[in-house]
């Protein structure tokens, strides 16, 4: 008897839970994605103000994994991540013919600097790129590369080639980190080195812009989701909530404004729905 009173009593309990619906789930609890992305959406501050705003949207806690784009790809090739944000073209499109991709979607772009300290002992401010990377080695001044397969690294490595220079010790040096760590150590050895735009600005460190402008400059970010097709632990409809966000109408005011009022100018252009830009 006193057992079937107990077995009534929780009955009645677990009625009264079910009618009072479920305890409200945190977005951080049930509704988490992880977004591989590249240091400088971490380093120039973009990601504190976006992500943010995108959980309050759309219920989507995020936990950010900011590496070089090729590692991120490799996270995604592997299943590890639900979203990448990347800026290494070739890199996405060898990525995205493979198969195991969602869409690719463009989202914003800035440009690359050459920097270095302000004597500038190679003579590189104001000359094409092209001229500023043989004028590099045939100094030999010190030049302090990521080394670190991100989309930085290669497109510095694209630049060595067309200005037919194959970089080498002892003046040519690796760091194999991001880019707000990679401007520190070429600040302490009074060194060149390739940042994007953004996070020069974020984080100057003491180096002077030499070399901008230059259509070979140009740094361009998509988004690309991951599917199924990479793992069973992929939340496709995680990545399709992130991309279709960051290409709306209030990812893209925010990234218009990002940086305007801090630095005098927006760190990077919004280009969601435009041509792929070119840099002509």
């Amino acid at each position: 008897m006193r057992a079937q009173l107990r077995a009534g009593v929780a009955a009645v309990v677990l009625l009264a839970l079910a009618a009072c619906g479920s305890p409200a789930a945190g977005p951080s609890a049930e509704r988490s994605l992880i977004l591989a992305t590249t240091t400088s959406t971490q380093d120039s501050g973009l990601l504190d103000d976006l992500l943010p705003a995108f959980t309050a949207e759309t219920g989507w806690a995020v936990k950010p994994v900011a590496v070089g784009s090729g590692q991120a790809i490799e996270m995604g090739r592997r299943g590890e991540a639900d979203v990448l944000l990347v800026h290494s073209p070739a890199a996405e499109e060898e990525y995205v013919a493979e198969g195991t991709a969602g869409r690719r979607l463009l989202v914003m772009h800035n440009d690359f600097v050459l920097l270095g300290p302000d004597a500038d002992p190679a003579g590189l401010r104001g000359v094409p790129v092209d001229e500023a990377m043989r004028r590099i080695a045939a100094a030999g001044t010190v030049f302090v590369s990521r080394g670190d397969d991100s989309g930085t690294h290669a497109r510095e490595k694209s630049l060595w080639e067309k200005a037919g220079v194959t970089p080498g010790a002892p003046w040519y040096q690796e760091t194999g980190q991001g880019m707000g760590a990679t401007l520190r150590v070429a600040a302490e050895k009074a060194g060149y080195t390739l940042s994007d735009r953004a996070t020069y600005l974020s984080q100057p460190d003491g180096l002077a812009l030499l070399v901008e402008g230059d259509p070979g400059l140009l740094n361009v970010y998509h988004v690309i989701e991951v599917t199924k097709r990479a793992g069973e632990r992929v939340q496709p409809e995680a990545a399709a909530a992130f991309a279709d966000w960051i290409t709306g109408p209030d990812a893209q005011r925010r990234i218009g404004e990002f940086g305007r009022e801090e630095y005098g100018q927006p760190l990077f252009v919004p280009d969601a729905g435009k041509p792929e830009p070119t840099g002509d």
